[in-house]
């Protein structure tokens, strides 16, 4: 098995995480990584099913609904759809229209506080973007802590290393070290 910083320069990662992953085995850098977005982004490189990938990308945007006003129900609506689109039940039309109400209403409730706040959520669902029910994913998160004006930028940088280890510990126990494991298995056959 090749290291794991082989591995994400290989994939093109960028060059913090590179420097993050030094000499750890790939499973002790999936245990150990705190960034919820790189998590996400190594299993979309790496060939994840991609259900797999939204649904994980909804779990850690469903964080961020706590921010939504009462009555704002565009942002859960998105993450509903894109989880509905995983077991069938949707459309990739009704995910990208949920996914466009969602980014709607963001760009008019957002600022600037809310949009630091934006930030805490975001990278994990957008990171796993590869279709649209992670965009929808994202799109909701966005939403979600956009739409949260009460929140301060100071609240938002300190909440950001929480919410990112938050959401690394939701991509673990949706997407365990075994499928990685086989994952890379895989890459390692193709490369």
């Amino acid at each position: 098995m090749k290291s794991t910083k082989d591995i994400l320069t290989e994939l093109g990662a960028c060059t913090e995480a590179v420097k993050w992953a030094g000499r750890k085995t790939p499973e002790k850098a999936w245990k150990k990584c705190g960034h919820g977005d790189w998590l996400l982004w190594i299993v979309g490189r790496l060939g994840v099913d991609r259900k797999t990938i939204v649904l994980a990308a909804c779990a850690c945007a469903r964080t961020a609904l706590k921010y939504v006003p009462a009555g704002e129900d565009r942002p859960r609506i998105a993450i509903e759809t894109a989880e509905a689109w995983t077991r069938g039940e949707a459309t990739m039309g009704q995910v990208r229209k949920a996914a466009h109400a969602a980014t709607s209403a963001a760009y008019y409730a957002a600022t600037d506080a809310a949009a630091d706040a934006a930030y805490v959520a975001t990278p994990a669902a957008y990171y796993a973007a590869a279709d649209a029910a992670a965009h929808a994913a994202a799109d909701a998160a966005y939403v979600a802590t956009s739409a949260a004006s009460a929140v301060n930028a100071a609240y938002a940088a300190d909440c950001y290393a929480t919410a990112h280890k938050q959401m690394a510990d939701i991509v673990r126990k949706i997407i365990p070290f075994s499928v990685i494991k086989q994952a890379i298995a895989e890459y390692e056959g193709k490369a």
